[in-house]
């Protein structure tokens, strides 16, 4: 027996370790650890929802498959009927479910890097193909290149992450206009748009469009904003004439009891999480100034919760290693093209940029 001879080759997604790994691997409590790699929310989930996931009502029952209390209640958050709306495992589920639905071997998809890498890592395990288009110096899209690029590789859909991970810009609404106008569907990934703007960037999501769009996919999630990575729970809009496919390719049970009850009960205390959103926007501020003043920091503007940093006259690997070896601080480096001088950080508590900034300026 033999494994698809596409996958043989396929390069893994090198995913961000959990707290007992790191405590393990370096010998340090995960107390006494300072998890700064995975734009993770310190705060957690709120304690009203650490209080229902301690009371489920049925735990041993197979979860809706339909997410039907789950979908009101973010139909009710998105100003989005219910039938555009699907959840999922995260996100990331929903990226890959928008392949095997829409990709044949050998088709192409359209990503921008430096971005998200499961784009890339989906398509290929779809084997399909992804054409990338790299982004402008300031991280802005090329928009003539990807024009371009469809024309030449006539690609069915294009990721865009807004804000971008790894450097936190917003695409700019005229952009997204102009990308709207070509012949392919556009996802647009708004996984960090609550730290964009007010009212839980409620006013930047491009979500509410999708009812008056053929070509438009938005997704969201409540890793990042409601502290729930953990749970893995995210949610899409998408047209309907895609809906019915979605439906009956998703796995039955796909959203499981716990995350729903999760997302649920945080999306009935917004106004307590918008007050953890806005904690977290005031200490990406004051992060940033702070990088500002180190010789050795170049940050860049960013609309998420994270910074992006490039590293100036040090080697960006060595000071990641020596920040976790010697301090207990982990933070993201990317071995790729574009990014090997740089360094992100993703913003934490008070204490944790305390403990980031007197590392920093001893090393």
């Amino acid at each position: 027996m033999n494994v698809r001879q596409h996958l043989e080759s396929l390069p893994p997604y090198t995913p961000i370790e959990p707290f007992e790994v790191l405590s393990a691997r370096i010998g340090r409590a995960p107390s006494q650890i300072v998890k700064l790699d995975a734009n993770e929310n310190p705060y957690g989930p709120l304690p009203v929802v650490r209080e229902a996931l301690g009371n489920l009502d049925f735990p041993h029952i197979y979860p809706d498959p339909e997410s039907r209390a789950l979908r009101k209640s973010l139909a009710k958050f998105t100003g989005l009927a219910e039938e555009y709306l699907l959840a999922g495992a995260g996100a990331d589920e929903l990226i890959d479910l928008l392949m095997r639905v829409l990709l044949e071997p050998n088709d192409c998809i359209l990503s921008c890097p430096p971005t998200f890498g499961m784009y890339s890592f989906d398509a290929e395990l779809s084997a399909a193909r992804c054409v990338e288009v790299p982004r402008n110096p300031d991280f802005s899209l090329d928009i003539k290149a990807i024009h371009k690029a469809v024309t030449i590789h006539q690609p069915k859909i294009l990721f865009v992450a807004t804000p971008n991970n790894p450097d936190g810009s917003l695409l700019e609404a005229k952009a997204v206009d102009e990308l709207l106008k070509l012949p392919l569907l556009v996802v647009l990934d708004e996984a960090y748009i609550e730290f964009a703007g007010e009212n839980l960037g409620g006013g930047l999501s491009r979500m509410p469009e999708v009812s008056s769009r053929e070509n438009l996919v938005v997704l969201r999630t409540f890793s990042k904003w409601a502290g729930l990575a953990g749970l893995r729970i995210g949610y899409g809009a998408f047209p309907l004439w895609l809906m019915p496919t979605l439906w009956k390719s998703k796995q039955p049970y796909n959203v499981n009891v716990a995350a729903s009850v999760a997302a649920q009960v945080s999306l009935e205390h917004v106004e307590e999480l918008s007050k953890v959103v806005q904690l977290l926007k005031n200490e990406r501020e004051r992060l940033f100034q702070s990088l500002q003043e180190m010789p050795y920091m170049k940050p860049y503007p960013t609309k998420a919760n994270f910074i992006l940093c490039r590293v100036l006259q040090r080697d960006a690997a060595e000071l990641k290693s020596r920040l976790a070896q010697e301090h207990g601080i982990f933070i993201r480096y990317f071995n790729k093209p574009g990014l090997r001088d740089h360094i992100r950080i993703s913003v934490g508590r008070p204490l944790d940029t305390d403990a980031l900034l007197k590392a920093l300026m001893s090393l």
